[in-house]
């Protein structure tokens, strides 16, 4: 830290700068514990290391068209190398809502494509908003198979609590009774086109534990509590102001600030969480301002931790002490470990030559799901790997651009050929689980400091080879699916991304029933700091392979509730 930097710990600054609560984050989870926290009536400040983002107001590209943009939503040469890491997620309507990989470096030792946002309202602003609920085949898989550890929860423990945040966000989905994907509430679903039905109806007919539903997802078909309809333009990482989908901006947020206990400071960059030796609880965190490089203090009774996955990590890994010298509620080593994110990129397409004299309407969100249908019980066990995949899939017609590459005429036959939709396609694309593994991790490299003096994280991630044969198995199955159903011009694809690029990373402070091995409880509180919770992607014992964030949200209210109530009984 430099001479000139000022540091706030004075009297006036304790009494001016205390709350009963600290978020860290406004991403989806941190919207959440602010929105829960101020309406049970605690006064909560919300600490967000990047700028302010305004629902509508700072949506500056929402409504553009294509040719508005200087480089037609291309990324120029000089996009990719400024930003290698980020580029790979965003297109030029939406790289605003993304970090300068040049001002927040980090190191790789082995590939993790660590994608960030650092705004009000985090990720919640381009998430992809496809929510599916974890079963007990997902909160039991730890204990059965033996990689990790048993989650201290099952889905009983939790089921009220996605009932509760699906009736806020808005989920469109259909319910089917799979008992493994349990059915939410559900606003209608957006309709399957014909080539989906089609798909779906082959599925049912040629397979018997193999299910297709509608995209579950939180954007709304319907006006829904001051917010949308959605409409069907597709574009929703650019925001959305018509509030058609679930953001921290649009929803959250907005719902804490009506209670008047909200206090949201954009630029503060959260240091270290400071432990009080003599009450044995955090007391508060410090920060630095992003722009002056000041450094002050905010203090609580209660500290919930929704950095998200890696960043949250940093912060109790910087937070050292005389009690903590290893990182605050590090007494169990797992902190920074058993990092996780979903593979995927691998499946296959098709093509079909009929229902030619149908087309489509709008640009829905969504396209269709087929959930995990390997590893369910005995007689779907698979003989080289454990745990499962589901496929998010959509069929549409070739249109202009996927003929300019297949069209060898030129002139006015060219342009006209451009105009007529080409056959109907499926693409299916698997999402696999990643299995918990203390090598995938995350570390501080003390010796080298970004711009505001703090260590850099250091990633080092490889999918093992229970990862690499559920991805063969992935692509051969979907082949196997399309050519079953009656499509033709089978093409299997493996891209091979990068860790990371799923943008749903997990682990590094995990929830078990042993404070030996894991950092937090069943309620997402440290099994060591009974004050500091952790509700985001860090806290996940295992990481199913359905999309994680409505378990972030439902686990961040459940633990709200708890906090609330222990804080009442002087117990925290």
């Amino acid at each position: 830290m430099s001479d000139s930097t000022h540091i706030y710990i004075n009297n006036k600054s304790i009494t001016q700068f205390t709350y009963d609560a600290i978020v860290v984050g406004s991403g989806i989870s941190g919207g959440w514990a602010a929105k829960e926290l101020c309406e049970k009536g605690l006064k909560t400040i919300v600490l967000e290391r990047g700028r302010q983002v305004e629902h509508v107001k700072d949506y500056p590209t929402a409504l553009k068209q294509p040719w508005e943009f200087e480089n037609r939503l291309e990324l120029t040469e000089e996009d990719r190398k400024i930003n290698p890491v980020q580029s790979q997620i965003y297109n030029e309507s939406c790289k605003h809502f993304f970090v300068n990989d040049q001002e927040h470096p980090y190191i790789q030792e082995k590939p993790f494509s660590w994608i960030r946002g650092y705004h009000v309202g985090g990720r919640s602003i381009t998430w992809g908003r496809q929510v599916y609920r974890l079963s007990d085949l997902d909160f039991t898989a730890n204990l059965k198979d033996g990689h990790g550890v048993d989650w201290p929860i099952r889905y009983n423990d939790i089921a009220p609590w996605y009932d509760y945040v699906e009736n806020f966000i808005g989920v469109s989905g259909q319910a089917e009774g799979i008992p493994h994907l349990p059915d939410g509430q559900f606003l209608p679903p957006m309709e399957m086109n014909c080539i989906e039905k089609h798909f779906a109806e082959g599925i049912k007919k040629n397979f018997d534990s193999r299910w297709v539903t509608n995209g579950r997802v939180a954007n709304l078909t319907r006006g829904y509590k001051d917010r949308g309809p959605c409409q069907y333009r597709n574009l929703c990482n650019r925001g959305c102001p018509f509030g058609g989908y679930f953001s921290s901006n649009s929803s959250t947020l907005p719902a804490a600030y009506v209670t008047g206990n909200l206090t949201l400071r954009p630029h503060s960059i959260v240091q270290e969480v400071i432990y009080d030796i003599n009450t044995g609880k955090a007391k508060g965190v410090r920060i630095i301002d992003e722009l002056t490089h000041d450094t002050m203090e905010f203090y609580a009774k209660v500290i919930f931790l929704n950095a998200s996955t890696i960043a949250t990590a940093s912060i109790l890994l910087q937070s050292t002490s005389t009690s903590f010298p290893n990182g605050l509620g590090n007494s169990s080593g797992q902190i920074g470990l058993n990092l996780m994110d979903h593979h995927k990129s691998v499946g296959a397409n098709g093509e079909h030559d009929g229902y030619e004299e149908y087309y489509y309407s709008g640009r829905r969100p969504t396209g269709i799901y087929i959930p995990r249908f390997r590893n369910l019980n005995e007689q779907t066990k698979h003989p080289d790997f454990v745990r499962g995949y589901g496929y998010q899939a959509d069929g549409e017609r070739s249109e202009w651009r996927d003929r300019m590459k297949e069209d060898d005429s030129f002139g006015v036959d060219f342009k006209n050929n451009l105009t007529v939709p080409g056959p109907w396609k499926m693409w299916m694309g698997a999402w696999g689980e990643c299995l918990p593994n203390p090598n995938n991790k995350m570390w501080l490299d003390k010796s080298l400091k970004d711009k505001w003096g703090l260590p850099l994280v250091n990633i080092s991630f490889e999918y093992g080879e229970n990862e690499k044969a559920m991805r063969k198995d992935a692509m051969n199955s979907a082949a196997e699916m399309l050519e079953k159903t009656g499509f033709k011009n089978i093409a299997t694809f493996d891209y091979n991304p990068n860790p990371g690029t799923t943008v749903h990373e997990m682990g590094t402070a995990r929830m078990g029933r042993d404070a030996k091995t894991s950092v937090l409880n069943e309620h997402n509180q440290m099994h060591d700091v009974k004050n500091v919770f952790i509700t985001d992607g860090s806290c996940m014992s295992s990481g199913g392979c359905q999309n994680p964030s409505l378990t972030y949200m439902a686990l961040t209210a459940r633990a709200c509730d708890y906090a609330v109530n222990e804080l009442k009984k002087n117990n925290l």
